[in-house]
């Protein structure tokens, strides 16, 4: 597997990508809504490229592959359903979404090797805590061993979901800071049963959203180019 940062499908483009981070709770409507207008924008060529870091109040969202049965407890939080690709994954307070709103047709036009650019955009932010994560073939997003608790267990750390619309990504990455993981209770996560999860603070990692912040940005100038 090629280097992401050598990756055709990460290729810089000609300017650097607006980095935004939002304080305060967004809601998710709302954010669905502005990321679709920036990426429309961006195929019109009258936007830049755009990260957008958020924090949203607690709600579960539903995936294209999102089964029915996956929603254990629907009247927990609001559901909202969504376009991008996977099954239910949770948003809340604690969790840093980044919605990723990219133009692939200057950056290889190939979906598999965007996602595995945002995989170890993720991995390597995590190593930054000294955290190994990794990823599974069998499995969306990026894992976590977690030997103290058993040999074969791993948890989920960091969700991964996209969209892609007339080859600008939107919706993103999600990574657990320091959540409320019993909020995970009412779905089943990214559809799956047998593994759970766990965030920064799980795992004794007294980090704060800021302090990720900074090593997500530093990661992504790695794996995708400058920002500005």
């Amino acid at each position: 597997m090629l280097n992401a940062t050598h990756d055709e499908s990460t290729k810089p483009g000609t300017a650097p990508v607006l980095w935004r981070v939002d304080d305060g709770l967004t809601g998710y409507a709302a954010a669905v809504a502005e990321m679709e207008a920036i990426a429309a924008g961006i195929a019109r060529g009258t936007a830049p490229e755009t990260v957008w870091l958020v924090e949203h109040p607690p709600l579960y969202t539903a995936g294209t592959s999102a089964g029915e049965n996956e929603l254990v407890d629907p009247a927990r939080f609001p559901v909202h359903e969504t376009g991008r690709g996977g099954r239910y994954t949770y948003h809340g307070p604690g969790q840093r979404v980044a919605y990723v709103m990219l133009d692939l047709r200057r950056r290889g036009r190939d979906v598999r090797r965007f996602v595995t650019a945002l995989e170890d955009w993720v991995i390597g932010t995590l190593s930054a805590f000294h955290i190994r994560g990794e990823r599974r073939d069998d499995r969306v997003g990026v894992w976590v061993r977690r030997p103290e608790k058993g040999a074969d267990v791993e948890e989920k750390i960091a969700a991964i979901g996209i969209r892609i619309r007339r080859w600008i990504s939107f919706h993103g990455i999600a990574i657990n800071v320091d959540p409320d993981l019993s909020h995970y209770a009412g779905i089943v996560p990214c559809g799956v049963s047998d593994h759970g999860v766990t965030s920064l603070a799980d795992l004794g990692i007294p980090a704060t959203m800021a302090d990720l912040d900074l090593a997500l940005r530093e990661e992504f100038e790695a794996v995708f180019g400058p920002t500005h």
